[in-house]
């Protein structure tokens, strides 16, 4: 930063400091359903990202993380931006998509404090792209719908930073709410809010283990659900995913599916029927019927779509064991990463012990365990944190 820059910093009244806030997000059921047109039942966690934000009276952004010690800078009006490779990619992302989009931003300086953990596949990059998004909005003067600001970080993160995501995560984190569960319909964008008991609890397992699978086998495991809808389109013109093809015409129009194949689709067609059975339940306060789909949920990516590992497994197995516990399953892409599990308050202590005990007995490892309930999408906090 330039000595003038600095003296444009320092000019800005403390007081007009505004901070935002977005949570990370752990997906309750409905997986490797998106990418097929599908249903999937995030729910928004109590860890969030969070970010401060002072207006400046030129066209450049600055940026500086808790997280990272290399701080960063930028033009607005750079004609030919370039993703750097660095966390920064994030927030900068956002602020040349929202260009694009037509929002003319003010200039600005950005603190940046995550309380998501990093690499346990609970959307720490959604946080930090909803809670920058919010944040140059309204620092800019606009007023933007939360679905809208989902729309706008998912094609951050994918035209400028280079992941094809789903939406998934950054519309939880923009549209969630305390105390509810929402279902999303991945092709329509439509969802609906449902609400969690207040006795439950959510408790998120890292296994502490990613197998190097993951970015090839996700790939395979796409390219597998698009061949079985081209070989049941054949019969079935109107199929154009598989949110299209029902347990049915799988068993009609599938019989020259390879064996491999034919269980592929048969996850993701169950799965979307779990999703909606599962809402269902929600709405009735049925746990028990809810957690058993998540049971099924789990076996169906192990044994069909085989996504999990023998650390997945065994943490869900473990949990399964425990009292109070209503469901457990994988959640994530697969091959490590975390489980989800659905607990009654009084028995979460319980569960972190015998799981924590058992898992690392077996292993060697030991879990990392979040306990979270349900929490609001982005809003700002000024009020709570000045």
């Amino acid at each position: 930063m330039s000595l003038e820059d600095e003296a444009l910093a320092v000019e800005i009244p403390e007081a007009t400091a505004r901070t935002f806030r977005a949570p990370g997000r752990v997906n309750l059921i409905g997986e490797h359903t998106d990418y097929n047109e599908g249903f999937v039942m995030p729910v928004a966690i109590g860890f969030s990202t969070f970010v401060t934000i002072s207006a400046r009276a030129d066209r450049r952004l600055c940026l500086s993380s808790e997280g990272f010690s290399q701080a960063a800078e930028f033009d607005l009006d750079d004609p030919k931006p370039v993703p750097t490779g660095e966390w920064s990619d994030y927030p900068r992302g956002v602020a040349i998509t929202l260009e694009r989009a037509g929002y003319r931003l003010t200039g600005a300086t950005l603190s940046i404090r995550g309380e998501v953990p990093i690499g346990a596949g609970l959307s720490s990059s959604a946080a930090i792209e909803v809670a920058t998004c919010a944040a140059l909005l309204k620092n800019s003067g606009f007023i933007v719908e939360p679905v809208e600001i989902a729309k706008l970080c998912q094609r951050a993160e994918n035209e400028f930073v280079g992941m094809r995501c789903g939406i998934m995560d950054q519309f939880v984190s923009s549209c969630g709410q305390a105390g509810k569960a929402l279902m999303l319909d991945c092709r329509s964008l439509d969802y609906q809010l449902l609400p969690l008991p207040s006795r439950t609890r959510l408790i998120i397992c890292n296994t502490m283990v990613k197998h190097s699978l993951l970015g090839g086998e996700y790939n395979k495991r796409r390219a597998e659900c698009e061949a079985g809808v081209r070989h049941i389109a054949q019969s079935r013109p109107n199929a154009r995913s598989l949110r299209d093809v029902t347990e049915s015409d799988l068993k009609l129009y599938g019989d020259d599916l390879s064996e491999v194949i034919f269980r592929r689709c048969r996850h993701v067609i169950t799965e979307n029927a779990r999703v909606i059975v599962a809402a269902k339940a929600l709405k009735r306060d049925d746990l028990e019927s809810f957690g058993e789909l998540m049971n099924d949920s789990h076996r169906s990516l192990r044994d069909d779509f085989e996504v999990s590992c023998r650390e997945l497994d065994l943490m869900v197995e473990l949990a399964q064991r425990v009292p109070g516990v209503y469901g457990a399953r994988m959640t994530g892409g697969g091959f490590g990463g975390c489980t989800v599990n659905l607990v009654d308050e009084e028995n979460v202590e319980e569960f972190k012990r015998i799981v924590s005990q058992g898992y690392s007995e077996a292993t060697g490892l030991v879990p990392d365990i979040y306990v979270s309930s349900a929490a609001e999408g982005a809003e700002e906090v000024t009020a709570q944190i000045v």
